[in-house]
């Protein structure tokens, strides 16, 4: 790719001139000598993918931790992936047990959101304030029907694109008109808050607590509007990588929402490339909401998943969520199959320096359950970490599995085993794994040794 080439090494000083300042571009590739002593270090990427409502939990619960475990029916599709992947049972978010109605919000935050709270930043977002660096986006976020995983420091929602041949065109097509058009927008863009700032704090002095609140939210989200803008504008003199013709139409494309397979894999296939042509080093894809997760009609499945998750006892509404789950996972397991497809830098497979955590922030959509999540995680053998192992947090603090008898199954997926199993713990984890620097992340209270 022409990203390797280098035919247009830059010098570390080139500088954006605009508007009467300087911003100095990133360290990156382009501006290393090719045959430098000490060559770039290997990119660490990680993915993050949201199925919602929980899960059938009698038919996906692995019973046996460690080694020597057996597939569930859910996660059987995952079985020729056993050495690169680790299933999670008895982790849990306190802060969803009192509003399970914030599941997806917190699921990467661990924040403490009630009504009237703001989020904190989730580790997506963390991660990329190592990765932004090098890279030209610092996140992609890709979402069925309604907002992204990623939230920022600041508790703001980052916006999420759902068409694929939009989300292809952001990533790897030229700006329309041209370089210099794109830039003129983009300077028309920058620095709104800080021209309006001024009257901005004249008006809020007037508001009472609550409008303060939320200005203030709405602020941070421009703020970050505006970073984002100067970042593409720092970008525009940096050629986009070369797409080939077979990559181009695997993903530049359009599916409609009844064609949900072939839907997620080409979600999947963009963030192989994104992640191959280091275009952004973390991304995250949401399947739907918890009330709005649509139906896969292509399986026989006519009923949104919210409705298929409050089932009742319904046989045929449960097989109906399994066949869904089955489904769901079968199709990340695709994207674990395209990540070892696809070469790293060094020649290994991708997926050896790419974390990707599937899972729900709920585990018992029908009551809204929402301990002992089901997560599976897999990748970053290159990171350190180790897998083909089911790692069970439930263990030694209950009687064990009991999906012969669901209410006592259920009460599980309501009530922790295990107090102290936060997923924030697995979270922070993954995080440190990026090159975060950090010893606690959202409601942590020790690292998971995977």
């Amino acid at each position: 790719m022409s990203f390797l080439s280098q035919s247009w090494l830059l010098d570390r000083r080139h500088a954006l001139r605009a508007m009467g300042t300087c911003i100095s571009l990133p360290m990156l590739e382009c501006m290393q000598p090719l045959r430098a002593a000490e060559p770039p270090a290997m990119p660490r990427r990680s993915a993050f993918i949201y199925l919602a409502n929980g899960v059938h939990s009698l038919n996906y619960q692995i019973t046996t931790p460690g080694r020597d475990f057996q597939f569930s029916r859910s996660l059987r599709p995952l079985e020729k992936h056993r050495s690169v992947i680790t299933p999670i049972s008895g982790l849990h978010h306190p802060g969803a047990l009192s509003h399970h109605h914030n599941c997806i919000s917190i699921w990467l935050t661990g924040g403490q959101l009630g009504p009237s709270d703001r989020n904190t930043i989730s580790v997506d977002q963390k991660m990329a304030e190592v990765t932004a660096q090098h890279t030209r986006y610092p996140s992609l976020e890709v979402a069925l029907t309604q907002g992204s995983l990623a939230w920022t420091a600041d508790g703001v929602q980052l916006p999420a694109q759902r068409r694929c041949s939009e989300i292809f065109a952001s990533l790897f097509e030229e700006p329309k008109g041209g370089t210099a058009v794109q830039r003129k927008a983009l300077r028309r863009k920058a620095s709104v808050l800080d021209d309006n700032l001024a009257e901005v704090r004249r008006l809020e002095s007037k508001m009472g607590t609550a409008d303060r609140g939320r200005l203030e939210q709405y602020l941070s989200s421009v703020r970050e509007a505006e970073i984002r803008t100067r970042r593409a504008d720092a970008w525009l003199d940096t050629p986009l990588p070369a797409i080939s013709e077979a990559d181009r139409k695997r993903t530049n494309r359009d599916i409609p929402q009844t064609q949900a397979g072939d839907y997620f894999r080409t979600v999947y296939d963009l963030m192989v490339l994104a992640f191959q042509t280091d275009v952004t080093r973390v991304a995250t894809f949401s399947l739907g909401g918890e009330g709005d997760a649509f139906a896969i009609p292509e399986i026989g499945i006519t009923e949104s998943r919210h409705q298929l998750s409050h089932h009742g006892g319904d046989h045929g509404y449960m097989e109906k969520l399994t066949n869904y789950d089955t489904f769901a996972i079968e199709q990340f397991g695709y994207f674990l199959t395209r990540l070892t497809e696809t070469q790293d830098l060094n020649g290994r497979p991708m997926l050896g320096s790419t974390m990707a955590l599937f899972g729900s922030g709920m585990s018992y959509g029908h009551s809204h359950g929402n301990a002992n999540l089901p997560l599976v995680l897999a990748g970053g053998a290159d990171l350190g970490l180790q897998h083909g192992r089911h790692l069970d947090f439930n263990e030694g603090h209950f009687q064990g599995y009991q999906l012969d008898k669901p209410g006592e199954h259920y009460a599980l997926c309501s009530r922790p085993a295990n107090s102290a199993a936060h997923m924030s713990n697995l979270l922070l984890t993954m995080a440190q794994k990026m090159g975060v620097e950090v010893d606690r992340f959202g409601d942590s209270n020790r690292a998971v040794e995977l």
